[in-house]
């Protein structure tokens, strides 16, 4: 077990400070910047380590991104990287969100992004796709994890709720691997993809102001916990969540504050869940603002703390481990489909194309560190929107 100031819990502590501050783009990114440093740079777990830890997360409820930092600092150093991990990744993102929720207070208008976000997605669009080939070449060991892979992708697409996809994925290959031959199963997975959810899209709106209503600590913490606890899917899925609590139900919040609110956490790096950050700096202040993020984010430490050990033990099941197989590629499908449609809304130009494709080579070519990829798209972002 590791000590507090150990080197493996301060290595932990680095890595996570750093990508909680560069992190842009939301979970898929994130999953991608953590494959460079933690499978190709420092070798901590395997690439089939990785894939099973990121299909776990796909398993249960909270933000994947946060509970994947879980689970590598739990592997990394037990117990107490497991806490050491999360916070760290947590800490920058709440630390910026807050700053822009008092700015948002104080002068009524969100703080000015978008430059900076024109040069960093061509980089995010570069980093998820290198992730993409690498982990598919230990995902996708057989044709017919081929085959379950395309499926998935096709059923994203066609807007089939992620969790049908991840279940009806893991079920066909537990089949395939117990009883079914690989036809057999592609035919359970085509027919229990049926049912679609209609996408969405969200643009922030004008700021409004503070909120004014009077809401209590514990409430507040309550609200958020119980988000974080049963919220499967994106950022746009905590959008409708935090809708019917906060709107419609509780009335602490306007349509307008909760759509900027949501932009804040969608355009700085790191957990989008932080969105809730801004909320309680609306709502109460700085106290209420650590309030309900403690809230949304405790979940996730306790649902990897129970489901982590789990892990190895499926991997070594002949039928769990056919499972997981077939929830690791479903995984790598949504990945895949969220790069598409990032890619569509960053590579806008020649510009962008000619930094997504730069990006490409110094990953793949040099094995340039990705964060710093991601502050040169920012810097060359920053340029242009001054040029």
């Amino acid at each position: 077990m590791a000590r507090i100031g150990s080197k493996p819990l301060t290595e932990l502590a680095l890595l996570f400070l750093k990508l909680g501050a560069t992190a842009f783009g939301g979970p898929a990114a994130h999953v991608a910047l953590m494959e460079d440093e933690v499978v190709r740079r420092r070798s901590w777990l395997t690439r089939q380590q990785f894939l099973d830890y990121v299909g776990a997360t796909n398993l249960i409820p909270g933000p994947n991104s946060t509970e994947l930092a879980i689970h590598i600092g739990h592997a990394r150093a037990g117990w107490p990287g497991l806490l050491v991990a999360g916070v760290a990744f947590i800490v920058p993102a709440t630390l910026l969100v807050g700053l822009a929720a008092w700015a948002y207070v104080t002068y009524g208008a969100l703080p000015a992004v978008s430059g900076v976000l024109y040069g960093v997605k061509p980089v995010v669009i570069a980093v998820v796709v290198q992730a993409l080939w690498g982990l598919g070449q230990s995902a996708v060991r057989s044709a017919w994890l081929a085959v379950l892979g395309g499926l998935a992708v096709c059923a994203v697409a066609a807007g089939v709720d992620e969790l049908i996809v991840l279940a009806a994925a893991g079920l066909a290959s537990g089949l395939a691997g117990r009883w079914l031959a690989p036809r057999a199963a592609a035919a359970a997975v085509a027919a229990a993809s049926g049912a679609a959810l209609p996408a969405g899209a969200m643009a922030a709106s004008a700021a409004t102001g503070v909120a004014a209503v009077s809401v209590g600590l514990w409430p507040l913490f309550l609200v958020f916990a119980k988000i974080g606890s049963v919220l499967f899917g994106s950022g746009y899925v905590l959008l409708a969540f935090l809708r019917s609590d906060l709107v419609e139900r509780l009335g602490w919040l306007t349509e307008a504050q909760l759509l900027d609110a949501v932009a804040v956490g969608q355009v700085t790096p790191g957990p989008v869940f932080t969105t809730a950050t801004f909320v309680g700096y609306l709502l109460g202040g700085p106290v209420a603002a650590v309030v309900a993020t403690v809230g949304i984010f405790l979940p996730a430490f306790v649902f990897v703390a129970l489901s982590g050990p789990l892990v190895p033990r499926l991997r070594r099941s002949r039928v769990a481990g056919a499972v997981l197989d077939g929830v690791n590629v479903a995984s790598l499908a949504l990945m895949a489909v969220v790069a598409w449609d990032l890619g569509r809304a960053a590579l806008v130009d020649l510009p962008t194309v000619a930094v997504a494709i730069g990006a490409g080579v110094a990953l793949v070519r040099y094995r340039v560190n990705s964060t710093w990829l991601v502050v040169g798209g920012a810097l060359v972002g920053w340029l242009s929107a001054r040029a």
